[in-house]
């Protein structure tokens, strides 16, 4: 039974991999449909938001009958319990890149205003802290996490500076009032996908070290 146990975690961590891999590509491609102002590539986000969702309940199902059926414990019992926080978080990304595929089609036909202030860049940064708490979990190395409380607190200031750029540009014209809440709507979700990316990295470091922290 012990073979069989570990087998089954093995594919259960790869399920997980494929479903964070989705989650990280629908946020990449949702912002480059915001910058490319491409209706059709922000349609195809939308539509993968079934996907993401259909991956989270499925292996929350698998990882549920193996605490039933093989009653892990140990590391096992963390493994399966960091599986079960993680496919929560990445499902939330995906959904919050599905919200920005759907702020793209709304600014499909509005000029961007200073090449999209910010948020492409922030977008990058994000999209490496999830890869790489993706990787940590792949790889059982815990080198990928370092410095995630800077890189987070560097998300944190970029949303804030995102927030000022577009009030200043909200003052300088009426017209950029829309447009400019938009731009703020959507560096606060990906804010939130970095706390996400973070929230995944606790999970990870508890899994291969059996010890609690909290990145803030």
């Amino acid at each position: 039974m012990g073979e069989i146990l570990i087998e089954k975690i093995e594919n259960l961590k790869l399920n997980v991999l494929e479903m964070g891999e989705l989650a990280v590509n629908m946020l990449k491609d949702a912002v480059l449909a915001l910058k490319a102002q491409d209706i059709n590539l922000a349609k195809e986000v939308i539509k993968k938001k079934e996907d993401i969702a259909k991956m989270d309940e499925q292996i929350e199902e698998r990882a549920l009958r193996m605490i039933a059926l093989y009653h892990p414990v140990a590391r096992d019992m963390r493994v399966i319990a960091a599986v079960l926080k993680m496919i929560t978080y990445l499902a939330r990304v995906g959904r919050y890149a599905k919200d920005i595929a759907k702020t793209a089609i709304l600014m499909a036909d509005e000029p961007h205003a200073s090449k999209l202030v910010e948020i492409p860049y922030m977008s990058d940064k994000v999209v490496e802290m999830i890869t790489d708490a993706l990787n940590s979990f792949k790889k059982e190395d815990l080198s990928y996490l370092t410095n995630f409380s800077e890189r987070d607190d560097e998300i944190d200031s970029l949303y804030y500076s995102i927030f000022r750029e577009c009030l200043t540009y909200m003052m300088e014209d009426p017209k950029n009032i829309t447009k400019c809440t938009h731009y703020i709507i959507v560096a606060r979700y990906l804010e939130r996908c970095g706390d996400h990316a973070c929230k995944i990295a606790e999970k990870v470091h508890y899994m291969i070290t059996g010890e609690r922290i909290e990145i803030k």
